[in-house]
């Protein structure tokens, strides 16, 4: 359960809708054809970090080779045709389940699906790679290893099959059994 009295503000929606990336899997996996896990993070963020095994991918950005030096990390270009990509998969009153690194992407993407009529989107607040340990005494200090997707050791996959289509040959759970577990 989500205390959202203790969630950042960049994680927090107007739609005021959160899971955890554990809760997000227990109800995907009690109605697959109906729960759907958006992850909106980069193709590259995609492909060679992992995912959830059943996610689509919707990038709310694209990476570019553009140096940001004030934020250390190359700078996002967002795309113009989010809201209609996500609409190829999902009709406005689907449950939608956004997820990005670590929940503020998840929630900049919940808030523009709102805008655009849907009504039942969650951000999952601790995202696919976490949140960041602050504890200077552990080996994990700085990382994203606190909690997330991948940490909780959810169906995790590498493979390309992302692009949403309703009409999709493999079911969710046909792509959810074939992935990779941690």
């Amino acid at each position: 359960m989500v205390e959202i009295s203790t969630l950042p503000k960049e994680k927090q929606t107007t739609l005021g809708l959160y899971v955890t990336a554990a809760e997000a899997y227990k109800w995907w996996e009690a109605a697959p054809e109906t729960v759907k896990v958006l992850d909106v993070r980069t193709p590259e963020e995609f492909l060679f970090v992992g995912h959830p095994a059943m996610a689509w991918n919707v990038p709310i950005a694209l990476q570019t080779h553009e140096w940001d030096a004030a934020n250390t990390a190359l700078r996002l270009k967002p795309t113009t045709d989010f809201v209609a990509r996500v609409k190829e998969m999902a009709v406005p009153s689907d449950t939608i389940l956004a997820t990005c690194r670590s929940g503020g992407r998840g929630a900049m993407a919940v808030n523009m699906l709102a805008k655009a009529g849907f009504t039942n989107v969650y951000n999952i607040v601790d995202g696919v790679e976490g949140d960041i340990v602050e504890d200077p005494a552990s080996v994990f200090h700085g990382m994203r290893m606190k909690n997330g997707w991948k940490n909780a050791g959810l169906p995790w996959a590498y493979d390309l099959d992302c692009y949403p289509r309703r009409s999709q040959s493999r079911s969710p759970r046909q792509r959810a059994n074939s992935a990779s577990f941690l």
